[in-house]
């Protein structure tokens, strides 16, 4: 066992030891990376993932619960500036058991938890306060729950009611919200929360409700009819809106006929954001029903007239005799109670309605010269809807427009579409370049290598490179004693044999000094045939 965990480091250590120089400090290096990388995993991996413990918490609550969780020995992490606490995943539960038990946070006491502290002696005074306080705190937490509202507070006045006055006043409401990160509140969404304070306090009217957020901007202020009219948008706005929509629909219409860039359509509206109530009764009697009541009367006369009489005075005055005549009278009276239906409209006129409109369009004549501008008055007039009883007015020109910006322009654009072009083709042939550097850098150090492994003989087959060339040694050294002894007592001419075995020996010398690897080769094969 022992000397196979020897010959599995041998082999290592041998091959690192064939490497250049070049290769051993780039394997070093590797293998230090790898050990560094393998420790900061390492770490991150035994790191335990974290989950909020508690969120939106004040400086009070947030400093107890840490030196709670410091007393305990519990690693936490603080977010969003201290007021988020974070703690190990598994142990959330448990932790917000214990903080609970030991009443943290203490802010958390809000609503109508407020009202178990209310004692017998507490005055009415400081019940009232103590149940505006809880239904702020309420509401307050309700308005939390919508999506995106990260904290909010809420402000009631709330007058006390007195029997002996006439004229109540009527409670108002303030809210203020702090909106998350990349969070805003919509115009339904503010429109939930007014409706929201309103239902939760008796007598309060949504109008009477003001919504701000932590920026200072106002989404809804008191007065303002939020069913009406875009929250918190101001009539500029709105009347801004209302021009840039128009003008782009009709600068896309234009845009189809006479191309794009070659017209300008500029629209100019005035709003009414008055409400107007009108209340309208009018009676209307059906012809087709019967009368409820009819009746009628006739009074007629006929008959002669008597003679003249006298005068008064003296019998003995003659006056002159009047002649009698006759007479006719004749009176008719009808009345007829019919069934009269009564009929009241309430009209509330929605404010946002145009009360006059200018639309100004200026065409290209370069462009334009077929197009009539009576035909696209008319299509102007058509979709924007003008009305000349309004008071609206259109007017359609055709002026030569300057194109040397649009020109440049166009120009530029197309100069840096080709530097991008140029760029992104430059980018590839470095990367390309740098590729094939490093494709040939690894064939070469594999070539390098192989070349090395097989220049240099492992040190067994050294070993036993050396027991040949020792042996070889032995054998030569007794083949030449006798000769040598002989070549002591008496001198012998130099033999052919001789003379060529020594010439083969410098033949061979010579042949491992100039080609090293090919000689290291052929033993390597001969050592090889005597293994097998």
């Amino acid at each position: 066992m022992r000397d196979r965990i020897t010959a599995a480091t041998r082999r290592p250590l041998a091959i690192f030891a064939g490497f250049s120089p070049g290769q051993k400090a780039v394997t070093l290096v590797a293998v230090l990376a790898l050990v560094i990388g393998s420790y900061f995993f390492s770490q991150w991996a035994a790191q335990p993932a974290y989950a909020p413990l508690f969120t939106s918490l004040s400086s009070t609550d947030a400093s107890a619960i840490v030196d709670k969780l410091s007393a305990g020995g519990t690693p936490y992490k603080l977010a969003d500036g201290g007021q988020t606490i974070l703690v190990p995943q598994d142990k959330v539960y448990d932790l917000r058991l214990k903080m609970s038990g030991a009443g943290l946070p203490a802010n958390a006491s809000t609503g109508y938890a407020l009202l178990d502290k209310t004692g017998v002696s507490t005055s009415d005074f400081m019940q009232h306060v103590d149940y505006q306080r809880a239904l702020e705190g309420e509401i307050a937490k309700t308005i939390e729950t919508i999506g995106g509202v990260k904290a909010a507070v809420v402000h009631l006045a709330i007058p006390q009611q007195n029997v002996f006055a006439d004229d109540q006043q009527k409670p108002t409401a303030s809210v203020l919200v702090s909106m998350g990160t990349d969070s805003k509140l919509n115009t339904s969404q503010v429109q939930a929360i007014v409706h929201l304070v309103a239902s939760s306090v008796v007598g309060l009217d949504p109008s009477k409700v003001t919504v701000a957020d932590s920026t200072g901007g106002v989404l809804s202020t008191a007065g303002q009819d939020i069913g009406t009219s875009a929250v918190g948008a101001t009539r500029e706005q709105a009347t801004q809106s209302y021009q840039n929509r128009l003008g782009s629909s009709l600068q896309q219409m234009l845009d189809q006929v006479v191309g794009p860039g070659h017209a300008v359509v500029t629209v100019t509206a005035d709003l009414d954001f008055d409400n107007t109530n009108t209340k309208t009764q009018s009676y209307v009697a059906d012809p087709k029903l019967p009368a409820l009541s009819q009746s009628k009367s006739t009074e007629t006369y006929s008959g002669g007239s008597g003679a003249t009489g006298g005068v008064l005075g003296p019998d003995n005055i003659a006056v002159p005799t009047g002649t009698g005549g006759t007479g006719k009278y004749a009176k008719t009276n009808e009345t007829k109670d019919n069934a009269v239906g009564m009929v009241t409209e309430v009209r509330q006129s929605a404010p946002g309605q145009v009360k006059r409109m200018s639309v100004a369009v200026l065409l290209d004549s370069k462009t334009a010269r077929n197009v009539s501008s009576s035909s696209v008055s008319g299509l102007i007039t058509s979709a924007a809807g003008v009305d000349a009883k309004r008071g609206d007015t259109i007017n359609v020109t055709q002026l030569p427009f300057d194109d040397t910006a649009a020109k440049q322009t166009r120009s530029a654009l197309a100069g840096a579409k080709k530097a991008q072009q140029s760029q992104g083709m430059y980018s590839l042939i470095k990367t390309g370049l740098l590729v094939l550097a490093v494709i040939l850098l690894i064939v070469g150090a594999l070539l390098a290598g192989r070349r090395k492994q097989r220049s240099e003989l492992s040190p067994a087959e050294l070993e036993e490179l050396e027991g040949m060339q020792l042996s070889l040694e032995r054998a030569r050294t007794r083949q030449l004693e006798p000769g040598i002894q002989r070549a002591a007592l008496n001198a012998a001419p130099v033999t052919p044999e001789s003379a060529a075995r020594a010439a083969r020996s410098s033949d061979i010398t010579a042949l491992m000094d100039r080609q090293p690897d090919e000689v290291a080769q052929l033993l390597r094969g001969w050592l090889a045939d005597r293994r097998a």
